[in-house]
């Protein structure tokens, strides 16, 4: 437990990829970091589905933090195998998995597992979801969480994401809506329970888009298969759905998708349990803050953009990496360090989220399927 007040030397506030990657690299370089997170444990909700874990960044993070080896024993054999589909369900393209690609796929949960075990016990708080920060001067600031406790922190990272606390103190940015909703389900066991779905979606990722909407789906470690359901839709077209009701709430996703093949309607008529509706934010493109003494920002609270180019926790991951290696390596100068990290975090965050934008036009823009398959081909 801490007191009502405490002090950390560096206080990262987010618990998530980012976070857990930057307090696991500062651990190997010798320097200890306290990491505060809103979830009430580390079992408090499931962590989301498959993760393609890049060559160049996330991978990169790994080998940071000492942990490639041991991420290489995760990786979903066959995840990274390819399937798009037209709106009757017809393979147009079909990719394979054979084990020498960039992208290997492993499960969010594991990784985030294997991230958090490696650090010494009790560097993550749980239950302190911040709910006020503000500067002290000298760099200092405090942090305010919702169960009355405070902190101070000579150095604060805000690795909380879309809707981080931490970001007001440097940026006055806040995420929009992209114009693209997703509606997420699950069908479990799907090779037992739903094998015509388990068939049509294969082994790895599966893409479907036209009429600026599509599925999105892949297989996961455990057998199932998770399902987004994505559209072009007003920011409110969610809230028309009651949720509280699965099968009210399967009728209205499939009403927007009459006419399409009864193999991709089941991907949302056959799900188990609950839909889960989600809106895609974005920050602007380009987003940036002038160096602001003690604090920074690492991953969606520095740079959120839509999922349409895969980087979203790639990024966050090795922004992680490098921000621990900047501190590291300026012993004593906290502002070296963070306008070290800061100069290369912008340029990456803005190529990133340029072409998170760009593939959000073509992947629910017009002709969204033929520009898909010119991309592979």
């Amino acid at each position: 437990m801490i007191s009502a007040t405490s002090h950390c030397p560096i206080a990262i506030v987010g618990g998530g990829l980012g976070g857990l990657t930057l307090a696991r690299v500062l651990h190997v370089n010798g320097l200890q970091v306290t990491v505060f997170d809103l979830e009430a444990s580390p079992d408090a909700r499931v962590q989301g589905g498959m993760l393609d874990i890049h060559e160049d960044s996330g991978q990169v993070a790994l080998r940071a933090a000492g942990l490639h080896e041991r991420f290489r024993a995760l990786v979903h054999p066959g995840g990274e195998a390819m399937r798009i589909v037209d709106q009757q369900g017809r393979i147009r393209l079909a990719e394979e998995d054979d084990g020498t690609g960039g992208r290997p796929e492993v499960d969010r949960g594991q990784l985030r597992d294997l991230l958090l075990n490696s650090f010494p016990a009790g560097s993550v708080r749980w239950g302190r979801k911040a709910t006020g920060v503000r500067a002290l001067g000298g760099g200092r600031h405090e942090v305010i969480f919702a169960d009355g406790t405070t902190i101070t922190a000579d150095l604060l990272v805000g690795a909380d994401g879309a809707w981080s606390r931490v970001r007001p103190l440097v940026s006055d940015a806040v995420p929009a809506y992209t114009g693209i909703s997703f509606v997420e389900a699950d069908l479990l066991s799907a090779d037992t329970r739903h094998p015509a779905s388990a068939a049509l979606v294969g082994e790895g990722f599966f893409l479907c888009l036209g009429d600026h909407k599509g599925f999105l789906a892949h297989r996961e470690t455990d057998g199932s298969l998770h399902v987004y359901t994505a559209l072009k839709a007003d920011e409110g077209w969610l809230d028309s759905i009651d949720f509280t009701d699965p099968e009210r709430a399967k009728k209205a996703v499939l009403e927007q998708f009459e006419g399409w093949g009864e193999s991709l309607r089941a991907l949302v008529a056959d799900a188990d349990g609950p839909l889960v509706p989600r809106r895609i934010h974005a920050l602007p493109v380009g987003h940036r803050w002038d160096r602001a003494p003690g604090v920074t920002l690492l991953g969606d609270a520095a740079h959120l953009m839509s999922p349409f180019a895969g980087e979203g926790a790639n990024l966050a991951m090795l922004d992680a990496a490098e921000l621990g290696q900047a501190i590291a390596a300026h012993p004593g100068d906290t502002e070296a360090a963070l306008d070290a990290y800061e100069q290369e975090l912008f340029p990456r965050g803005e190529a990133s989220a340029a072409e998170s934008a760009a593939n959000l036009e073509l992947m629910f823009g017009d002709n969204a399927l033929q520009g898909l398959l010119e991309r592979f081909v």
